[in-house]
């Protein structure tokens, strides 16, 4: 991917994307071949603390909105060699030989061409401040599964049965007589008599589970900052002044 120098300068602090769109983490710094051409990336990702991954600027593109995108997944380019944060060294020969393989992306032949340097009368090197923008990961307290006893009470009913006892008076006929003996005096007869009532009894019984699960959300949260950049003015004679 070719990048103008204006599309260089809005890299820094871009959100970096991975193949399917998920987020890896902002655009740390951009390194640049002995053309010019922009050709690496540092990513800082919020987890490794002072160091960056680093992934290629090959076959990315950067979306309208300015967010880059890699041709990698996730978990490829947060497990990439990473360099420190805020280095300012080029990419030595063996940290480029460890991204190529990392990558599995073939190595330049031979030695990188040199930059041309432009002759020409007294230069002068102008800075700026780059908001360089990350994630870092701390402790946001903890959640807890905890169980505790209540006592409720249940109401339901539960049918019982009971013996109900009925005095039933059936006269003698005089065809029977002879078969009943018949006999004055005191005499006493039991029938039992049964009922039920209710017995409550409890047991313990599982009925259902209950887990915590987490899940990695990511929002947009804006970041105001201040930063300073120099000014060059030329002072020349009108003269001497060419006009352009």
């Amino acid at each position: 991917m070719r990048l103008t120098e204006q599309q260089v300068r809005s890299l820094y602090g871009q959100d970096v994307q991975d193949r399917s769109g998920a987020k890896i983490g902002s655009v740390g710094q951009v390194w640049a071949d002995p053309s010019g051409e922009a050709t690496w990336v540092s990513v800082k990702t919020g987890v490794m603390g002072h160091h960056e991954s680093m992934a290629p600027l090959d076959a990315a593109r950067m979306q309208q909105d300015g967010r880059l995108q890699v041709q990698y997944d996730k978990a490829t380019v947060r497990s990439a060699p990473s360099v420190e944060t805020g280095t300012n060294q080029p990419l030595s020969t063996e940290q480029l030989a460890q991204l190529y393989r990392h990558y599995q992306i073939g190595e330049q032949a031979g030695p990188p061409p040199k930059q041309k340097q432009q002759a020409g009368g007294p230069e002068m090197v102008r800075s700026e401040e780059r908001l360089r923008v990350g994630t870092e990961s701390e402790p946001a307290g903890a959640a807890r599964l905890s169980k505790r006893v209540v006592t409720e009470n249940v109401q339901t009913s539960v049918p019982v049965e009971h013996d109900e006892v009925t005095v039933v008076h059936e006269p003698i006929l005089d065809a029977d007589r002879a078969n009943v003996r018949a006999g004055i005096g005191e005499e006493q007869r039991e029938m039992e008599l049964r009922a039920e009532h209710p017995v409550v009894a409890k047991e313990q019984v599982p009925v259902e589970r209950v887990r915590l699960n987490k899940d990695e959300i990511v929002e947009e949260q804006p970041v105001n900052a201040q930063v300073r950049r120099e000014l060059v003015d030329a002072d020349v004679p009108e003269r001497a002044r060419r006009n352009r």
